[in-house]
Protein backbone atom coordinates (compact mmCIF):
# COMPACT_ATOMS: atom_id res chain seq x y z
CA UNK A 1 0.00 0.00 0.00
CA UNK A 2 2.87 2.40 0.82
CA UNK A 3 4.42 1.70 -2.57
CA UNK A 4 1.10 2.49 -4.31
CA UNK A 5 0.82 5.79 -2.43
CA UNK A 6 4.41 6.67 -3.33
CA UNK A 7 3.84 6.02 -7.04
CA UNK A 8 0.61 8.03 -6.99
CA UNK A 9 2.33 10.93 -5.22
CA UNK A 10 5.16 10.96 -7.75
CA UNK A 11 2.67 10.87 -10.63
CA UNK A 12 0.73 13.82 -9.18
CA UNK A 13 3.90 15.86 -8.69
CA UNK A 14 4.98 15.19 -12.25
CA UNK A 15 1.52 16.10 -13.56
CA UNK A 16 1.72 19.43 -11.75
CA UNK A 17 5.21 20.05 -13.08
CA UNK A 18 3.93 19.26 -16.58
CA UNK A 19 1.26 21.95 -16.31
CA UNK A 20 3.71 24.54 -15.00
CA UNK A 21 6.21 23.66 -17.68
CA UNK A 22 3.56 23.91 -20.40
CA UNK A 23 2.67 27.43 -19.26
CA UNK A 24 6.32 28.46 -19.38
CA UNK A 25 6.72 26.98 -22.85
CA UNK A 26 3.77 28.89 -24.28
CA UNK A 27 5.72 32.16 -24.19
CA UNK A 28 8.84 30.78 -25.90
CA UNK A 29 9.76 30.32 -29.52
CA UNK A 30 9.15 26.76 -30.69
CA UNK A 31 11.94 27.06 -33.27
CA UNK A 32 14.47 26.85 -30.43
CA UNK A 33 13.39 23.34 -29.44
CA UNK A 34 16.07 20.68 -29.39
CA UNK A 35 15.49 17.71 -31.65
CA UNK A 36 17.33 14.38 -31.53
CA UNK A 37 17.38 11.33 -33.77
CA UNK A 38 17.76 8.69 -31.07
CA UNK A 39 17.78 8.09 -27.32
CA UNK A 40 19.39 5.01 -25.75
CA UNK A 41 19.24 4.29 -22.04
CA UNK A 42 19.22 1.65 -19.32
CA UNK A 43 17.44 1.83 -16.02
CA UNK A 44 16.14 0.22 -12.87
CA UNK A 45 12.47 -0.09 -12.13
CA UNK A 46 10.09 -0.64 -9.25
CA UNK A 47 6.39 -1.42 -9.38
CA UNK A 48 3.43 -2.20 -7.18
CA UNK A 49 3.93 -5.95 -7.73
CA UNK A 50 7.59 -6.05 -6.71
CA UNK A 51 10.00 -5.15 -3.97
CA UNK A 52 11.98 -1.92 -3.88
CA UNK A 53 14.07 -3.12 -6.81
CA UNK A 54 11.69 -4.60 -9.35
CA UNK A 55 14.01 -5.21 -12.31
CA UNK A 56 16.07 -3.72 -15.12
CA UNK A 57 15.18 -2.01 -18.40
CA UNK A 58 16.83 -1.25 -21.74
CA UNK A 59 15.02 1.36 -23.84
CA UNK A 60 15.63 3.07 -27.16
CA UNK A 61 13.69 5.73 -29.06
CA UNK A 62 14.38 6.55 -32.73
CA UNK A 63 12.92 9.54 -34.57
CA UNK A 64 10.30 8.87 -37.25
CA UNK A 65 10.05 10.85 -40.46
CA UNK A 66 6.52 12.01 -39.71
CA UNK A 67 4.73 13.66 -36.81
CA UNK A 68 1.80 12.51 -34.71
CA UNK A 69 -0.77 15.08 -33.57
CA UNK A 70 1.66 17.76 -34.72
CA UNK A 71 4.38 16.53 -32.36
CA UNK A 72 7.73 14.82 -32.96
CA UNK A 73 7.21 11.05 -32.87
CA UNK A 74 9.65 8.25 -32.08
CA UNK A 75 9.70 4.49 -32.48
CA UNK A 76 9.92 3.12 -28.96
CA UNK A 77 11.71 -0.17 -28.25
CA UNK A 78 12.33 -1.61 -24.81
CA UNK A 79 13.29 -4.81 -23.04
CA UNK A 80 12.36 -5.34 -19.40
CA UNK A 81 13.21 -8.10 -16.95
CA UNK A 82 11.18 -7.88 -13.75
CA UNK A 83 10.27 -9.93 -10.71
CA UNK A 84 6.56 -10.19 -9.89
CA UNK A 85 5.57 -10.93 -6.30
CA UNK A 86 2.33 -12.00 -4.66
CA UNK A 87 0.81 -9.50 -2.18
CA UNK A 88 0.58 -12.29 0.43
CA UNK A 89 4.34 -12.87 0.50
CA UNK A 90 5.87 -12.37 3.93
CA UNK A 91 9.52 -13.05 4.62
CA UNK A 92 10.50 -14.46 8.03
CA UNK A 93 13.88 -15.27 9.56
CA UNK A 94 14.91 -18.27 11.62
CA UNK A 95 16.57 -16.93 14.79
CA UNK A 96 18.66 -20.10 15.16
CA UNK A 97 19.98 -20.58 11.62
CA UNK A 98 19.53 -17.02 10.33
CA UNK A 99 17.91 -18.38 7.16
CA UNK A 100 15.09 -16.36 5.58
CA UNK A 101 11.93 -18.00 4.29
CA UNK A 102 8.75 -16.88 2.54
CA UNK A 103 6.36 -19.44 3.97
CA UNK A 104 3.88 -20.77 1.41
CA UNK A 105 5.78 -19.44 -1.60
CA UNK A 106 5.75 -22.04 -4.35
CA UNK A 107 7.29 -20.23 -7.33
CA UNK A 108 9.12 -17.10 -8.33
CA UNK A 109 7.73 -15.25 -11.35
CA UNK A 110 10.25 -13.50 -13.58
CA UNK A 111 8.92 -11.78 -16.70
CA UNK A 112 10.84 -10.80 -19.83
CA UNK A 113 8.98 -8.10 -21.78
CA UNK A 114 10.04 -7.04 -25.28
CA UNK A 115 8.11 -3.86 -26.17
CA UNK A 116 7.33 -1.93 -29.33
CA UNK A 117 5.39 1.30 -29.50
CA UNK A 118 5.38 5.04 -29.99
CA UNK A 119 6.79 7.91 -27.98
CA UNK A 120 5.43 11.40 -28.64
CA UNK A 121 7.40 14.47 -27.53
CA UNK A 122 4.79 16.60 -25.77
CA UNK A 123 7.23 19.28 -24.62
CA UNK A 124 10.87 19.53 -25.69
CA UNK A 125 13.80 21.22 -24.02
CA UNK A 126 14.91 24.66 -25.17
CA UNK A 127 18.68 25.02 -25.13
CA UNK A 128 19.80 23.82 -21.68
CA UNK A 129 16.61 24.79 -19.88
CA UNK A 130 13.71 22.82 -18.47
CA UNK A 131 12.78 19.22 -19.02
CA UNK A 132 11.49 17.13 -21.91
CA UNK A 133 8.12 15.45 -21.42
CA UNK A 134 6.80 12.68 -23.65
CA UNK A 135 3.96 10.19 -23.73
CA UNK A 136 4.50 6.48 -24.40
CA UNK A 137 2.22 3.69 -25.57
CA UNK A 138 3.80 0.25 -26.08
CA UNK A 139 2.88 -3.41 -26.14
CA UNK A 140 4.46 -6.79 -26.72
CA UNK A 141 4.75 -10.43 -25.66
CA UNK A 142 5.44 -11.48 -22.09
CA UNK A 143 7.60 -14.48 -21.30
CA UNK A 144 6.88 -15.58 -17.75
CA UNK A 145 9.45 -17.83 -16.08
CA UNK A 146 7.86 -19.80 -13.25
CA UNK A 147 10.86 -20.87 -11.17
CA UNK A 148 10.35 -23.22 -8.19
CA UNK A 149 10.95 -21.73 -4.77
CA UNK A 150 13.59 -23.97 -3.23
CA UNK A 151 13.55 -24.78 0.48
CA UNK A 152 15.60 -26.94 2.84
CA UNK A 153 13.91 -30.00 4.28
CA UNK A 154 15.19 -32.08 7.17
CA UNK A 155 14.25 -35.74 7.00
CA UNK A 156 13.64 -38.16 9.87
CA UNK A 157 17.27 -39.27 9.60
CA UNK A 158 18.49 -35.70 10.12
CA UNK A 159 19.68 -35.30 6.54
CA UNK A 160 19.03 -31.89 4.94
CA UNK A 161 18.00 -31.69 1.27
CA UNK A 162 17.07 -28.75 -0.97
CA UNK A 163 13.87 -29.28 -2.98
CA UNK A 164 10.98 -27.27 -4.44
CA UNK A 165 8.46 -26.14 -1.82
CA UNK A 166 5.81 -28.79 -1.09
CA UNK A 167 2.78 -27.59 0.93
CA UNK A 168 2.32 -31.15 2.22
CA UNK A 169 5.75 -31.12 3.90
CA UNK A 170 5.54 -27.75 5.63
CA UNK A 171 6.54 -29.21 9.00
CA UNK A 172 9.90 -30.43 7.69
CA UNK A 173 11.11 -27.03 6.43
CA UNK A 174 14.14 -25.55 8.18
CA UNK A 175 14.90 -22.67 5.79
CA UNK A 176 15.09 -21.39 2.25
CA UNK A 177 17.36 -22.97 -0.34
CA UNK A 178 19.76 -21.15 -2.63
CA UNK A 179 18.18 -18.65 -5.00
CA UNK A 180 20.34 -20.00 -7.83
CA UNK A 181 19.06 -23.57 -7.53
CA UNK A 182 15.97 -24.72 -9.40
CA UNK A 183 16.38 -22.69 -12.58
CA UNK A 184 16.55 -25.91 -14.58
CA UNK A 185 13.02 -26.75 -13.42
CA UNK A 186 11.53 -23.44 -14.54
CA UNK A 187 8.42 -23.38 -16.75
CA UNK A 188 7.80 -20.79 -19.47
CA UNK A 189 4.33 -19.23 -19.52
CA UNK A 190 3.62 -16.96 -22.52
CA UNK A 191 1.47 -13.87 -22.36
CA UNK A 192 0.87 -10.33 -23.64
CA UNK A 193 1.14 -6.88 -22.09
CA UNK A 194 0.42 -3.22 -22.85
CA UNK A 195 1.60 -0.10 -21.08
CA UNK A 196 1.03 3.65 -21.08
CA UNK A 197 3.52 6.04 -19.54
CA UNK A 198 4.88 9.55 -19.21
CA UNK A 199 8.61 10.12 -19.52
CA UNK A 200 10.38 13.10 -17.93
CA UNK A 201 13.94 13.79 -19.08
CA UNK A 202 15.76 15.77 -16.43
CA UNK A 203 19.39 15.80 -17.61
CA UNK A 204 21.31 19.08 -17.73
CA UNK A 205 23.69 17.94 -20.50
CA UNK A 206 22.76 17.92 -24.17
CA UNK A 207 24.23 14.53 -25.06
CA UNK A 208 23.21 12.67 -21.90
CA UNK A 209 19.86 11.30 -20.82
CA UNK A 210 18.67 11.09 -17.23
CA UNK A 211 15.01 10.79 -16.47
CA UNK A 212 12.02 9.10 -14.94
CA UNK A 213 9.30 7.05 -16.61
CA UNK A 214 6.02 6.69 -14.70
CA UNK A 215 3.24 4.50 -16.04
CA UNK A 216 0.72 1.71 -15.84
CA UNK A 217 0.96 -1.81 -17.25
CA UNK A 218 -1.62 -4.55 -17.83
CA UNK A 219 -0.46 -8.11 -18.47
CA UNK A 220 -2.21 -11.41 -19.19
CA UNK A 221 -0.71 -14.91 -19.26
CA UNK A 222 -2.02 -18.07 -20.90
CA UNK A 223 -2.73 -19.64 -17.49
CA UNK A 224 -2.71 -18.84 -13.79
CA UNK A 225 0.74 -18.36 -12.30
CA UNK A 226 1.14 -20.26 -9.04
CA UNK A 227 3.22 -17.98 -6.82
CA UNK A 228 1.73 -18.85 -3.42
CA UNK A 229 0.43 -22.30 -2.50
CA UNK A 230 -2.44 -21.31 -0.19
CA UNK A 231 -3.56 -18.03 -1.77
CA UNK A 232 -5.50 -16.86 -4.78
CA UNK A 233 -3.29 -16.86 -7.86
CA UNK A 234 -4.15 -15.25 -11.17
CA UNK A 235 -3.33 -14.97 -14.86
CA UNK A 236 -3.99 -11.22 -15.22
CA UNK A 237 -1.83 -8.59 -13.51
CA UNK A 238 -1.93 -4.80 -13.36
CA UNK A 239 0.60 -2.48 -11.77
CA UNK A 240 1.87 1.05 -11.59
CA UNK A 241 5.59 1.45 -12.10
CA UNK A 242 8.43 3.94 -11.89
CA UNK A 243 11.69 3.64 -13.84
CA UNK A 244 14.85 5.68 -13.34
CA UNK A 245 16.92 5.66 -16.54
CA UNK A 246 20.16 7.13 -17.85
CA UNK A 247 22.02 6.98 -21.17
CA UNK A 248 22.83 9.05 -24.23
CA UNK A 249 21.14 10.80 -27.15
CA UNK A 250 22.22 11.70 -30.67
CA UNK A 251 21.27 14.52 -33.02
Amino acid sequence: MMRVKLLLSVAILFALSTEIYAQRRSVKNEDAEETYKSFTSVGITTNTNSGILGGAVFRQSSALGSKMFGKNAYRYLALELVNVKHPKELSTQDFVTGARLVYGKQNYLFVLRPEYGREIALFSRQDDEGISISGIVAAGPSLGFEKPYMVQYQGSDGRVTTQPFDPNRAGDIIGAGSFFSGFGKSKVVPGLHIKTAMSFELSAFRDNVTGVEVGFIAEAFSRKITIMADAQNKAFFTSGYLTLYFGSKKR
